[in-house]
């Protein structure tokens, strides 16, 4: 996804190439989003915080746009992080050059446009999901769909992503 937007970027040298250790904080609940970021290689999360509770609610991987779009496009405080799992290496955007980008060249607001459906509709899925599947359907889903984030992603961002706790994944994963 995204393959216009990245190749111009890169090819036009739009952009920041960065590598982030893992547990970096890209983007704090409350900051207002400044940048884009394309992932090249490696895996970011996005959470938030409940009561104490780290509550994990998408991966990002290679070939990915991450950012908080209603913070970054309305310039309003983030409702939630952005991290990286893994050491990332991500090409970074400011809003600034990226609000340049879509008004030169046409293809890449009907790429990004792709890009939005697509996130709205693994929110509607994930929405629909936590309401009407249990647990183990929503980890068989993700084993069957996303076999990367099992392979991957440490074992407590993935039972908060399924909205249970670490002991019901071990007892789900244990009843395989």
């Amino acid at each position: 996804m995204l393959t216009t937007l990245s190749q111009i970027i890169e090819n036009n040298c739009l952009h920041t190439l960065q590598t982030f250790p893992a547990k970096t904080t890209l983007l704090s609940e409350g900051e207002v989003s400044q940048n884009i970021y394309f992932i090249k290689k490696g895996i970011i999360r996005m959470w938030f915080n409940k009561d104490g509770k780290d509550i994990t609610f998408q991966f990002f991987m290679e070939h990915c746009a991450v950012c908080s779009i209603d913070s970054f496009f309305n310039q309003t405080p983030s409702l939630f992080y952005i991290e990286t799992i893994e050491e990332c290496e991500v090409m970074m955007m400011s809003k600034h050059t990226f609000d340049e980008l879509l008004q030169v060249h046409a293809a890449i607001k009907d790429d990004f446009i792709k890009f939005l459906t697509q996130r709205f509709q693994n929110y509607a899925q994930l929405f629909l999901s936590r309401i009407k599947d249990t647990p183990e359907e929503r980890y068989r889903e993700l084993i069957a769909n996303h076999p990367e984030i099992i392979q991957r992603v440490p074992q407590h961002y993935i039972a908060s992503y399924l909205g249970i706790t670490p002991v019901s994944l071990s007892r789900i994963r244990n009843r395989r």
